[in-house]
């Protein structure tokens, strides 16, 4: 069958990809590590975990303004505790063939999780670590601002109206809208379906990609 273009048939640039939900799933590790953190902190447990994905930990922490709680020292122990647990780790189907097919100086990742984990979970993915790795340290304001993205997109030497986004989570949806790129929205890991005025795209295996002699990157989704 044909394939039918994305993005009304529009070229990029590059290609700009959240991590967790994304390309690799890590629910389950993350969830079980909030969870606990939750608990002990006289949470909703079953209210709370929805909010802490697509953003920092930091950011999580400071916007519930808990009392004596530091948000700094509390997400640096997040940290250590989701660095010891990657069961369950896995990549989106179709997402290590699909990155294999895109230059190396045309994609980049941009997460909220620190460095040093990110790296963790990539490779217990086996998903390849990118020349370009925008982390929660790279940035002073995080997801859902568009810090993130244009940073990436500098780094990669385009703008980031000249990319597009992968997302799962609405802050990062936001943050990708907030820059200027398109935005495609992948659905792998929701639980719900999720109304949304971008591509909505299970996972990779729905999607090709094509380069042109300029070496430009062009999406269609597969019939």
């Amino acid at each position: 069958m044909a394939d039918r273009a994305l993005f009304a048939g529009r070229s990029f640039a590059a290609l700009l990809f959240d991590m967790d939900g994304t390309l690799l799933s890590s629910i389950e590790a993350a969830e079980r590590i909030w969870s606990r953190w939750a608990v002990r902190h006289g949470l909703d447990v079953e209210a709370f975990l929805p909010t802490i994905h697509g953003v920092r930990a930091v950011d999580t922490i400071r916007r519930l303004g808990l009392p004596g709680v530091d948000p700094e020292k509390e997400a640096a122990e997040l940290t250590e505790a989701e660095m010891d647990d990657m069961g369950g780790i896995k990549p989106i189907p179709g997402a290590p063939a699909f990155l294999a097919a895109l230059p190396a100086n045309r994609w980049a990742i941009v997460t909220s999780a620190p460095h040093a984990l990110a790296r963790r979970r990539l490779a217990a993915a086996g998903l390849p670590l990118p020349e370009v790795l925008i982390a929660a340290e790279d940035v002073a304001r995080g997801k859902p601002l568009p810090d993130c993205y244009h940073l990436a997109a500098s780094h990669l030497g385009v703008t980031a109206a000249d990319c597009a986004v992968f997302e799962d989570a609405p802050a990062g949806i936001a943050a990708g809208e907030a820059s200027g790129a398109a935005v495609a929205v992948i659905a792998a890991t929701h639980l719900e379906p999720m109304a949304t005025p971008h591509p909505l795209i299970e996972h990779y295996d729905e999607i090709v990609v094509r380069l042109d002699a300029a070496q430009r990157i062009h999406l269609a989704a597969r019939d």
